[in-house]
Formats: C-alpha cells, sequence, structure tokens
C-alpha cells in the first residue's frame, strides 16, 4: 500500500495523533480508509493518510518535527519507506508519547505520556484493533485511473482543510505534475523562493503551475484564477512526454539564468514575502521568445536592474495592488515585463 504523489504531506499535530490512538485503544469509532486497488494485492490509499501514518509512528514511537514534514514526504517517496537512521535522526522526529488532555480535573488521563512499548496490557487491545477499508477498483475503461481522482476530490473538498492547490493536484494529476514536483525540490527553485523547504499546502507548486499557465494559456485567463488554473491543468493533462521533457528544460533554463541573481530578488522589498505577480511575468516574458521557437532561456537573459525596474514600474505596479486578478491587470503586468525585460 502505497501513498500516491498527490496526497499532501502529513499536517496532523501530537495531539490529535495521540485522540486517534486513544481512540483505536478503547475501541471508539473511527472513519474507515478508502483504498484504490491498482493491481492484485497492490493498493493506493486516497482517504486515510493522516490515520494511518499517526498509526505508524506510533508504533514506531517516533514522531515527525513539523519544520521536517516535506523533507520527510520527499524522503518516504524515494525510498518508499522512512529509514531508519532518518527515523532515529533527532532533527526529523521525537519520540512519540501520548499528549491528552486530562479526563477530569486534577485526574489524568490513563494513557497520557504512554509510548507504544509502555502501554502495558493495552498494547494487545492496540494491536488486534482493526479499521474497516473500503476498496475500489476501476473495470471499466480499463487502464483508466479517473474514478481514484475523483473520489479522492469528493471525499476532501466537504472540509476546510485543503487549500486550492491540493485540490487541484487530486483533480488533475498528470505527469506534467509530476514534473512540477520535481522541479519544486530543484535547489536553483529553492533559492528563487528564499525557501528550502517546500509548503506543506504546495503553494509553491501553485506558483510553478502560474508561471506556466501564464507563458502558454495568458490569451485565455479570465478570473477567477483558481478557475483559470484548474482549466489550464485540465489541458496538461493532454500533454505528451516530449512536450513535459521539453517544459521542463526550460524552466531549468529560467532557473539557471536566475542563479545570478541576490537571493531576495523575487521577494517583496516591504514584507519579504514572495512576489508572485512579479515571479510569473517575469517567468512569461523572458520565456516567451524561447518557447515560440521551443528554444531554452539563455544563461544571461535576466538582469538585476530589469528586475528592479519592472518591481518599481508604476504601471507594473499599479496592476498588483488593487484588483490583482482582472483581466486588464493581468495583462498589464505581462505586457510592462515583456516591455521591460525583453
Amino acid at each position: 500500500m502505497r501513498i500516491p504523489a498527490f496526497q499532501r504531506n502529513y499536517v496532523w499535530d501530537l495531539r490529535r495523533a495521540s485522540k486517534l490512538i486513544e481512540s483505536l485503544i478503547l475501541g471508539l469509532p473511527v472513519p474507515q480508509v478508502f483504498l484504490y486497488e491498482v493491481d492484485r494485492n497492490q493498493f493506493v490509499e486516497i482517504d486515510g493518510q493522516q490515520r494511518l501514518m499517526s498509526i505508524y509512528y506510533f508504533k514506531k514511537q517516533r514522531f515527525p518535527r513539523q519544520e521536517k514534514r516535506s523533507e520527510l514526504r520527499s524522503i518516504f517517496d524515494k525510498n518508499n519507506q522512512i529509514p531508519d537512521q532518518t527515523l532515529h535522526d533527532d532533527r526529523y522526529f521525537e519520540n512519540f508519547r501520548l499528549r491528552l488532555p486530562d479526563s477530569l480535573p486534577n485526574q489524568k488521563n490513563r494513557f497520557s505520556r504512554l509510548s507504544y512499548a509502555t502501554l502495558g496490557a493495552y498494547q494487545t487491545q492496540f494491536d488486534l484493533r482493526t479499521i474497516r477499508n473500503v476498496i475500489i477498483k476501476q473495470n471499466v475503461p480499463e487502464g483508466d485511473d479517473s474514478s481514484m481522482y475523483e473520489i479522492f476530490n469528493r471525499l476532501n473538498t466537504g472540509g476546510v482543510n485543503l487549500k486550492p492547490q491540493e485540490i487541484r493536484t487530486s483533480m488533475y494529476h498528470s505527469d506534467f505534475y509530476n514534473m512540477l514536483y520535481q522541479a519544486n525540490s530543484k535547489p536553483t527553485w529553492r533559492y528563487i523562493l528564499a525557501n528550502e523547504e517546500p509548503d506543506v499546502h504546495m503553494k509553491d507548486v501553485e506558483i510553478l503551475l502560474r508561471g506556466f499557465a501564464m507563458l502558454i494559456d495568458a490569451e485565455n485567463y479570465s478570473p477567477s484564477m483558481v478557475r483559470f488554473l484548474n482549466q489550464f491543468s485540465r489541458k496538461c493533462r493532454r500533454m505528451n512526454e516530449g512536450q513535459i521533457r521539453y517544459l521542463s528544460e526550460l524552466l531549468e533554463s529560467f532557473l539557471n539564468a536566475c542563479a545570478d541573481l541576490p537571493d531576495d530578488a523575487f521577494l517583496n522589498k516591504r514584507n519579504r514575502r514572495f512576489n508572485v505577480a512579479l515571479f510569473e511575468a517575469a517567468f512569461a516574458a523572458v520565456c516567451g521568445p524561447a518557447f515560440a521557437q521551443e528554444k531554452l532561456v539563455a544563461t544571461n537573459e535576466i538582469s538585476v536592474t530589469g528586475l528592479e525596474a519592472l518591481g518599481t514600474d508604476p504601471q507594473f505596479l499599479g496592476a498588483m495592488t488593487e484588483g490583482t486578478t482582472q483581466t486588464r491587470n493581468v495583462r498589464m503586468r505581462l505586457e510592462r515585463a515583456s516591455a521591460i525585460l525583453v
């Protein structure tokens, strides 16, 4: 059983994970798990990741540190497990002892601060506990996994925790999206973001998606941005291997062209946050001529002075201060970026 790429990172805190473990020990009902049958005895988890990973971590008696979640997900995907040396590395994990509220005032919860090894007689109850699961298999059309993404979306959009990109990732997952995931961990991209750790809710993946959407499909832009990115993601499912490989190389050439920029080149000078509007406009403008000829961006294509001129241009600033997703403002930013940078 594996966790697919479109799933989000592990996001539960220690208290919430502890409540699940307590429920299992006491025999209380817990939500069922949904699995998609890829092949005989091979399953992809489409709902229940947080519960399954909480149980896994409790059995291992280690709990992942919040700031290392994204990095751990990359390690998990690469190895199909958490290697023992990582699991016992205190930089990534702390000891998993149940953190539970008191049962009554001045009456400590009997399971509080216990680990799997110190459950005593309750350990057998925990080990023998079953969790209901629903197994889904798509028979028609053969070789089509569309039902998996549709069910994932329906199970998860009823809550309030998923962000737009997390939902988009489930609905429009494709080889193009796999390329975005791989690019998101590149040191050259993390340098531009001025942030080493991938975002738990995939905001950084969405920034890359916006850049490509403005490069390829800006002429079809109309509000809202969420709908535009959804429509573009749907179109990207039709891309073939050669097209995706070229886009990956184009992005790499753009990132290499940014290598000599200061690490805060795309940050807002006032609040130090990443300026998405500046990045997507610069990316579309600089990559545009190369994309039109199926070439790559030259290493000296982006200058510090040009980027600073764009970031302080009155028309560009006016188009990103109010009504930022209005069609005229999006097009104005792209036009000014082309005029200044190209």
